[in-house]
């Protein structure tokens, strides 16, 4: 199997419990988000929308005269995030099932939300496409989990077991953010989670 293809199976198992599971980190998503800045007007694009549950806060935050983009490589997270669509009716949300290294947007976002889609910030391809369709000078936010410092030892198996569930690259998180970071001209890091997660933010550089 791919790693999409193992990706999809494992949120498979995941799907229907997700949006209780999440709840827990709801807080992190929404401080994450405040770090876009966003205003009345701006496309904001959701990578790895999962079943859609930051739609709601971007949508709040862009306007009836912004838009939302999003996209979710597994089928079952994005059938939920569908009726929970067709349950609102939000007429300014674009959204699809497809992975993030072929995605095509409608159009170029104004800001970029990585929300626990640690998969995706470790795949080179993934990033490039989607980086490159966002304009320049775009705002980043991005929240995860990630190692303790490499003195800590065996307390890192603590933060591998929980990543290990959901994502493929499990043994990849001593700095999840730093393919994303290469390409901004600013970025600023914090530890959330007692040290085992990680809130970014940043401006994609304009060349």
């Amino acid at each position: 199997m791919t790693p999409n293809e193992r990706s999809i199976e494992r949120y498979r198992r995941h799907a229907v419990g997700y949006d209780a599971s999440a709840t827990r980190t709801m807080p992190l998503r929404l401080r994450t988000i405040a770090f876009l800045h966003l205003q009345p007007g701006d496309v904001v694009l959701d990578i790895g929308a999962g079943t859609g549950l930051s739609y709601a806060p971007l949508l709040d935050a862009v306007g009836p005269g912004g838009r939302v983009l999003a996209f979710e490589q597994s089928p079952d997270m994005h059938a939920r995030a569908c009726d929970r669509v067709r349950a609102a009716g939000w007429p300014n949300l674009w959204h699809t099932c497809a992975p993030a290294e072929t995605v095509q947007l409608p159009e170029p976002a104004d800001a970029l939300l990585f929300n626990y889609v640690h998969d995706i910030t470790r795949t080179p391809a993934a990033v490039d496409n989607l980086l490159r369709q966002a304009r320049p000078g775009a705002r980043i936010a991005m929240a995860g989990m990630k190692f303790f410092p490499w003195w800590t030892g065996p307390l890192n198996l603590l933060p591998w077991l929980k990543n290990r569930p959901y994502n493929v690259r499990a043994a990849d998180m001593w700095s999840p953010w730093d393919r994303v970071k290469a390409r901004c001209a600013s970025f600023h890091l914090e530890s959330t989670q007692w040290g085992m997660g990680y809130i970014a933010h940043g401006v994609l550089r304009t060349a």
